[in-house]
């Protein structure tokens, strides 16, 4: 109890020592006389007035003109392998060879069927000319065993000559036309042979282009010009071909030139809709309007190239429309599954109004900034757009001819006096055209032959060395 009230004293004590002392300190500051405090000093600039692009930024995948897998399209086993995993390989240039005896064996007897229907023809030939031959034979018995018959009609009217006669003479004539009708039988049947070795002429003639093609497709050619991926199968292995299943011996992929792919959103692709509409944009749809790429580890957007496609349709789940742009890749930096910054122009080109971020101030309502007018600080709504060289793009509420307070907006108020003194804006050059049209057709990036036109090519490139390899 006596411990407890010593902590009761001293906490009374303590409260009334706190007490006095604010009660001092109080009397003391009524007895002061307030200063006046000098007017703050802010730093003031003349906004950035230039013609500018607005430059829209998307992220994009890099992704070949052509990727081609390496399939085998009849079977056997893999004889030899003749390029080096990773390295560029041509159009036409030989990658894989199969075993070729079975399929050199199939052409020879395909070959030698086609000797025999051949034969088979002439032979068939022969018989119709045969027929033909005994046709004219009957028809000249027939002539006169005709002429026969009438003599005899005549003679034996006057009795000249016996009813035996003519009855032989009649006889002679239904024989020579029962010869008539036996040598067309004999044509037709010629014919019909003639028909039936022709079309195993055909037929054997099909089996020799399918055994020359089955030969050919055991020299597997580079169908494009590109990069080549590794082996996936080695040599001695037994490699399928012919079916959806068939054996993946390795991929292509071109270099030179190279797509880069992005997608839109709705609300982007609108405004683009829209500018064209009021003819201040052409439409990446018919115009090759141009594009600017940037890597992970390059400053600026060193890449130039032009949009190639834009889809006919959103994507229902991605509310986002694909399109595509091409790259040359002369120096071969750029490599398909690369991330890209990419640069698309949004606007037509424009005078505009530039800042500082670091100048613009932020409410619950809008955004503002302050500018001096006669030495007093004024408060100014803006709508601002993108950065362009580091700056704001300033879309209304600056006309450019403003001190706008660049430095201590921290500081201010609206209606406050301040002292100035000059700064400057510094920008920081992004790279990107402050102008732009869209390619001339002689500036635009052509994405090669198509890949049915060059497997049309290399096929008849293989086809021509297989004939000679043969001869």
């Amino acid at each position: 109890m006596e411990i407890l009230r010593r902590n009761h004293s001293l906490a009374l004590a303590t409260l009334v020592c706190g007490m006095a002392a604010i009660a001092f300190a109080g009397c003391s500051r009524a007895t002061q006389t307030p200063g006046e405090r000098p007017p703050p000093t802010v730093t003031v600039s003349q906004p950035i007035t230039k013609k500018i692009v607005e430059w829209d930024a998307y992220t994009g995948r890099l992704e070949p003109i052509e990727f081609v897998e390496i399939r085998a399209r009849v079977s056997g086993y893999l004889e030899s392998i003749h390029f080096d995993e990773g390295q560029i390989v041509k159009q036409g240039d030989l990658l894989f060879v199969i075993d070729q005896r079975p399929f050199i064996a199939a052409l020879n007897g395909a070959k030698a069927s086609l000797g025999q229907a051949q034969a088979q023809m002439a032979q068939a030939r022969a018989q119709l000319d045969e027929a033909r031959a005994q046709k004219k034979q009957a028809e000249a018995e027939l002539n006169l065993a005709d002429a026969r018959v009438k003599r005899t009609r005549t003679l034996r009217m006057s009795n000249a000559v016996a009813q035996d006669e003519l009855d032989q003479r009649e006889a002679e004539f239904t024989q020579a036309e029962a010869d008539i009708t036996a040598s067309d039988a004999g044509i037709g049947l010629a014919e019909a042979g003639v028909a039936t070795a022709q079309s195993a002429i055909h037929s054997a003639e099909a089996a020799v282009e399918t055994a020359e093609l089955e030969l050919n497709y055991t020299k597997i050619y580079a169908p494009v010009t590109g990069r080549i991926s590794s082996e996936y199968v080695t040599e001695g292995n037994l490699v399928s071909g012919g079916a959806a299943t068939s054996t993946l011996l390795t991929t292509i992929t071109s270099v030179n030139p190279i797509y880069c792919m992005f997608d839109v959103n709705e609300q982007q692709a609108l405004k683009y809709i829209r500018l064209a509409l009021e003819g201040k944009r052409e439409s990446s749809r018919s115009a090759k309007n141009p594009v600017f790429l940037g890597l992970a580890d390059e400053k600026g957007f060193p890449h130039m190239g032009h949009m190639e496609f834009v889809d006919n349709r959103f994507d229902s789940s991605t509310a986002s429309i694909r399109v595509r742009c091409i790259f040359r890749n002369d120096n071969e930096v750029l490599v398909p599954g690369m991330f890209g910054r990419v640069r698309l122009p949004g606007s037509a080109a424009y005078q505009a109004v530039l800042i500082p971020d670091s100048a613009i101030g932020t409410d619950q309502s809008s955004q503002y900034v302050y500018i001096v007018v006669d030495g007093k600080i004024e408060r100014r709504s803006v709508e601002v757009g993108p950065l362009v060289d580091g700056l704001r793009v300033i879309r209304s509420g600056l006309d450019g001819s403003e001190s706008l307070v660049i430095k201590g907006i921290l500081l201010v108020r609206p209606e406050m006096a301040v002292n100035v003194e000059t700064g400057a804006i510094e920008m920081r050059e992004d790279g990107l055209p402050d102008d732009y049209t869209p390619l001339p057709k002689d500036q635009w990036i052509s994405p090669g032959l198509s890949s049915i036109s060059i497997l049309k090519n290399s096929t008849q490139t293989a086809v021509g060395a297989t004939e000679e390899a043969i001869r």
